[in-house]
């Protein structure tokens, strides 16, 4: 996996990664810049396949790096109507989960946005599973947790049923670590087990009724 990061940040200072596999590169989520320096140094890198989106917030410049490299950009179709401009290079997919190359499967965690997606990569070089998930499941400061909010920049916490859904939907897949949406967020280890005991901890203060 490389990084692909603005100097300085722009929009809110993610940065998307680059998954280099046989079947095909895929680019998870978008950096809010594209110049043409850019697009070349990454066609050296084997250039990209398709485009995964995780939410709204880092839908900006899209459908540019899609009509750059020639490929789907995958939406989740829960979120069609926060698309400001849409394109013909965008496809969105419905349902929990959705393949989009050999042992890459997008998944409606539904989390922060309605269709908020993850995505798991089953491939990866460790063949233990990776997760990669923006802020739909935030890598906390700690990087033995994640958290999971409606809205980040009010404070608004996710709704329990909605973390209950998501797990639901996670539980099949295995995955030793965890990709944040910011630089230096990542789990690096047990990154299934912590999704599961951070869920557990957020919904016993969400919901505990003893006071």
């Amino acid at each position: 996996m490389i990084g692909v990061g603005a100097v300085p940040s722009v929009a809110v200072g993610q940065r998307a990664l680059l998954i280099r596999s046989p079947s095909g590169n895929v680019l998870w989520d978008c950096v809010g810049y594209l110049d043409d320096d850019l697009a070349a140094e990454i066609e050296e890198l084997g250039g990209i396949s398709a485009i995964a989106v995780s939410h709204p917030h880092f839908y900006g410049v899209m459908t540019e790096w899609g009509r750059a490299f020639d490929v789907p950009v995958y939406v989740h179709a829960a979120d069609r109507d926060w698309v400001a401009r849409p394109d013909p290079v965008i496809e969105y997919w419905t349902g929990d989960t959705h393949e989009i190359a050999p042992g890459m499967t997008l998944i409606n965690a539904g989390t922060h946005f309605a269709g908020g997606t993850v995505l798991h990569w089953a491939d990866d070089p460790e063949g233990r599973g990776a997760l990669f998930s923006g802020d739909i499941f935030m890598v906390v400061m700690d990087r033995r947790w994640v958290s999971f909010m409606y809205s980040i920049p009010n404070f608004i916490p996710e709704r329990p049923s909605t973390i209950r859904r998501a797990l639901e939907l996670v539980e099949p897949f295995a995955f030793e670590r965890i990709y944040g949406a910011f630089w230096g967020r990542v789990v690096s280890a047990d990154g299934a087990a912590a999704v599961r005991r951070s869920a557990e901890r957020y919904l016993r203060f969400v919901t505990d009724n003893s006071s």
